[in-house]
């Protein structure tokens, strides 16, 4: 059986707790044409837990809003997991995006993430506590300050335990760091500490921008835990791939900028380049674009998805690869040098769509 040897600490108010190197994500299992059983999807969590370390937690990531019809399948399939496999709750850390509508529009206020962590902790079911609750964005049209004491309160109410947030710049991060740590700007009564833990975006050998650089200087300053999700390009970048005939009709990824045809064969050749290397390494191609991302910093933690066991495992291993100095950087040079073409969501630029906040 697969056993992985590495392990790190998570930031903020989780740094006693110990994870994989590696996380997975759930979104999926649910959100791809064809239905994976729930055995299927049931045993791809069960090996990535039983691979670990004794003590250490697998980092599950989850939405209140990954299913099709934005509803909470995802949740449900959990709920049904932990149901059959109780011993597994304590052996994984859970941490879930919402508030947002479905129009995929953010909402800070109180209420509406009330509700929207009632939801989640609804569909979840009673076996599994809500370790990690993150805004799936920043909402802008609230102060930051409000967004976070809002978060602070429902910390404080014991809907979760540590506070996370997704698609947001170096400088957003620092300012909601700030202000969650400086007493003056707590609504009353919560005068105490209460950090950032997680920062989620995206990165990749597709996704790494001088913004992400930006969000990695700060996190490590702040000791804050970065979760680099779809390290894989969507699946593009483990030369699996070859052409986007091959994606079923639903596929989500049809609709990325990125995929359509006239980028398509450009945006691969930095595919071709990394798999040279991973050749060369012995590795797969999925495991040394997980293995780079997971180099980018002590504090930063790949989260590819999968629904199957044998594809956990693969980026499991990745987190035991121990890239040389000149290796990481003749990949970053690749990365750094690779111009990719096309915008990563449906041809729409980031901020309209509410990224990098």
């Amino acid at each position: 059986m697969t056993k992985v040897t590495q392990s790190t600490k998570l930031g903020g108010t989780a740094s006693d707790v110990q994870i994989g190197t590696v996380a997975h994500g759930l979104m999926l299992m649910v959100w791809m044409p064809g239905a994976n059983t729930d055995e299927q999807c049931f045993e791809s969590i069960k090996a990535g837990v039983d691979a670990l370390p004794p003590g250490t937690k697998m980092f599950l990531n989850a939405g209140e809003f990954y299913a099709h019809d934005l509803g909470t399948a995802n949740l449900e399939l959990l709920s049904r997991f932990y149901a059959k496999y109780p011993n597994y709750a304590d052996k994984t850390f859970l941490s879930v995006k919402g508030g947002i509508d479905n129009k995929m529009q953010p909402h800070g206020s109180l209420e509406f993430l009330r509700n929207s962590v009632d939801n989640v902790l609804r569909a979840l079911g009673p076996n599994k506590k809500l370790d990690l609750y993150q805004p799936a964005r920043i909402d802008r049209s609230i102060p930051l300050e409000e967004l976070i004491g809002n978060l602070v309160t429902l910390q404080k109410e014991g809907k979760f335990d540590h506070i996370g947030l997704s698609e947001l710049t170096g400088a957003t991060l620092r300012k909601a760091h700030a202000r969650c740590t400086r007493v003056d700007v707590i609504p009353r009564p919560f005068h105490k500490i209460h950090p950032i833990t997680a920062a989620e975006v995206e990165i990749s050998p597709w996704s790494y921008e001088q913004r992400t650089k930006d969000l990695l200087e700060a996190s490590k300053e702040l000791g804050v835990s970065v979760l680099a999700y779809s390290p894989l390009g969507h699946g593009f970048l483990t030369g699996q791939i070859k052409s986007v005939s091959e994606l079923q009709e639903g596929d989500f990824r049809l609709r990325l900028s990125r995929t359509k045809e006239e980028y398509f064969e450009h945006n691969m050749a930095m595919v071709e380049k990394l798999s040279t290397i991973a050749k060369r390494l012995g590795v797969t191609n999925a495991q040394l674009c997980i293995s780079w991302v997971k180099h980018l910093g002590p504090n930063v933690v790949p989260l590819p998805g999968s629904s199957k066991a044998t594809r956990t495992l693969e980026n499991l291993a990745a987190g035991d690869i121990q890239l040389s100095t000149e290796d990481f950087a003749e990949i970053t040079n690749i990365v750094e040098n690779g111009e990719i073409k096309g915008d990563r969501y449906f041809g729409l630029p980031e901020e309209a769509m509410g990224l990098w906040t």
